[in-house]
């Protein structure tokens, strides 16, 4: 059974926390089906070219339909002309939404944490906060952490907290609402506050 390090206030190891047991034997398949469709629903969508129909021009015949020796020609809109259609080009009315459902997109997440739990890079503590409001303190606990970059999960997150990981590249606050198994697999720790730790193993057991 894997377990999550519970940090004091300097950011110590002080104790560990069990995970559920159904957090273990979990198919990685979830992980990659939620990931999928994350990277997916992020595609900007915005490839396009203009077919035959859609280029300017190509009113007049080219040439002669006999008797030039070429092959026969109809509008310069066509593919085979420079300046003309694009045939089967890109169009910007494809969906790439890929469907996930409720039950795996939750395996996904838990298998993300249990990995991390495996790694020794799931962190709970009792609350994240910098009152201060100040890039500096947030960086002191960063560093406290020693580790490459965090994701960090508050039960409800507030301004001065926000403002002071803010300018932090190797760090990403959000509020428990926010958590999924994209961004718990694409970091690599995650802090997180206990009310929000219990929130998620409660409602595994």
């Amino acid at each position: 059974m894997m377990s999550a390090i519970i940090l004091n206030e300097k950011m110590e190891k002080a104790s560990e926390l069990a995970l559920p047991e159904s957090f273990s034997g979990i198919n990685p398949h979830n992980l990659w089906l939620y990931v999928k469709s994350a990277q997916a629903a992020q595609r900007a969508n915005s490839a396009t070219a203009k077919g035959r129909s859609e280029v300017r021009g190509g009113g007049k015949k080219p040439w002669a339909q006999k008797g030039g020796g070429r092959a026969r020609a109809g509008s310069r809109r066509s593919p085979i002309f420079v300046g003309g259609g694009k045939a089967f080009g890109p169009q910007n009315n494809r969906n790439y939404d890929l469907k996930v459902n409720k039950k795996q997109k939750k395996l996904a997440l838990n298998f993300a944490l249990n990995e991390h739990a495996q790694n020794g890079t799931l962190f709970v503590v009792d609350n994240i906060e910098v009152t201060s409001g100040k890039t500096k303190d947030a960086n002191a606990m960063f560093k406290a952490l020693n580790q490459r970059d965090v994701l960090i999960v508050k039960s409800l997150l507030d301004e001065p907290t926000f403002l002071a990981f803010e300018n932090l590249s190797q760090t990403y606050v959000i509020e428990s609402n926010e958590l999924n198994a994209y961004l718990a697999s694409n970091y690599r720790s995650i802090v997180i506050e206990k009310a929000v730790f219990e929130a998620l193993t409660s409602e595994a057991k």
